[in-house]
């Protein structure tokens, strides 16, 4: 793997996998509770990562306290991610987890220094920060302690329940730092939910998570993403799911159409021949050799959400009309709750 920039110490461990080579890695662990499932656990030398300045997000720097994701999303953009260690993004992706056991301290440490200028960081823009690995090692609390006792804003994205746990901790940094909370929660069917999302929460449990959010005084911005072509674009399906999520408290909503990049593509048309074969000749029309959708569908998208979106009260305080990975809903970002609608234009706002 290629872990030479995070080396600090390595140990052998009996549980090792043979081959692996060990730069960085502390010891592998596997546990019963998570089978099949290995913990690679490594020390990091930095926990705060730069976003490139071209990029089109809304923050400049994040944290990743781990790579690879228990979630199982057939369609997980992070996914490629995994190949610069040397694994796979198809299983090994779900089941090959490396933990930053000392990002809590590591990031203390950047925190303090004289440099930092407090910007926003973000958490949960690669893979998910309350995934249930959070569940067994308990990094957050520390995460959110530190940024907020530092006045560094903050934000988190999640599709994990176990972020009910850390709302009294997130409350009070709320009195110390903007704070933007996001929740993604893009397919509303339970039973597609549970083929194309296997490891994560129900659409019920995660509206209930926004709910418990706003209860706690609270934003919570949702993104409806991503839309899967012929599966959740229906017009129903989308007005059941914008009313379910108003009815939870929901301060905003990004709608964004599936975007299959890389390694990406070839897994989730292969999921899609599993579950869903009369698919696959239309996806593979609809996206060719591109990434993203054209931009066809994607306005088609836009129009058909629109009115949805106004119907549902997330017309002007809701959604960005731009295209591309720089929109989040209102209440995600910390800087925007406050921003004041502009009437003729959807509201830029907080993956």
């Amino acid at each position: 793997m290629r872990w030479d920039g995070q080396r600090l110490t390595a140990e052998r461990d009996e549980g090792t996998l043979p081959g692996l080579p060990l730069a960085g890695l502390v010891r592998t662990v596997r546990t019963p509770e998570f089978a099949g499932v290995t913990f690679h656990e490594v020390l990091c030398r930095s926990a705060l990562n730069k976003v490139p300045d071209a990029s089109q997000m809304p923050f400049r720097w994040t944290i990743n306290p781990t790579r690879g994701c228990l979630h199982a999303c057939r369609y997980c953009f992070a996914r490629p991610t995994h190949e610069y260690l040397d694994l796979g993004p198809g299983v090994d992706f779900e089941t090959q987890i490396v933990v930053k056991t000392n990002v809590v301290e590591v990031l203390r440490a950047e925190l303090a220094r004289r440099s930092w200028g407090h910007e926003h960081v973000a958490l949960g823009t690669n893979t998910d920060p309350y995934q249930r690995v959070e569940g067994r090692y308990q990094l957050m609390p520390g995460i959110v302690t530190a940024l907020a006792s530092s006045g560094t804003p903050l934000s988190i994205l999640t599709k994990g329940t176990l972020l009910r746990r850390d709302l009294p901790l997130l409350v009070d940094a709320a009195g110390q730092v903007p704070v933007g909370l996001g929740v993604s929660l893009a397919v509303g069917d339970e039973s597609l939910q549970q083929s194309v999302e296997p490891g994560t929460p129900t659409p019920r449990a995660r509206l209930d998570l926004i709910r418990a959010v706003r209860e706690a005084g609270l934003p919570c911005g949702v993104m409806v993403a991503p839309v899967l072509p012929w599966l959740t674009d229906g017009a129903d399906q989308l007005d059941d799911l914008l009313g379910r999520l108003a009815d939870a408290g929901a301060t905003g909503v990004t709608v964004l159409p599936l975007h299959l990049r890389g390694s990406v593509k070839p897994l989730f048309l292969g999921w899609l021949a599993e579950h869903h074969p009369q698919l696959v000749g239309r996806y593979e029309a609809l996206y060719g050799p591109r990434a993203s959708v054209p931009a066809e569908y994607a306005r088609w998208l836009r129009d058909r959400t629109a009115p949805l979106l106004v119907r549902h009260g997330f017309g002007s305080s809701g959604h960005r009309s731009q295209r591309g990975e720089g929109a989040y809903p209102v209440g995600s970002i910390p800087w925007r709750q406050a921003a004041a609608p502009d009437p003729e234009v959807a509201q830029p706002t907080l993956f």
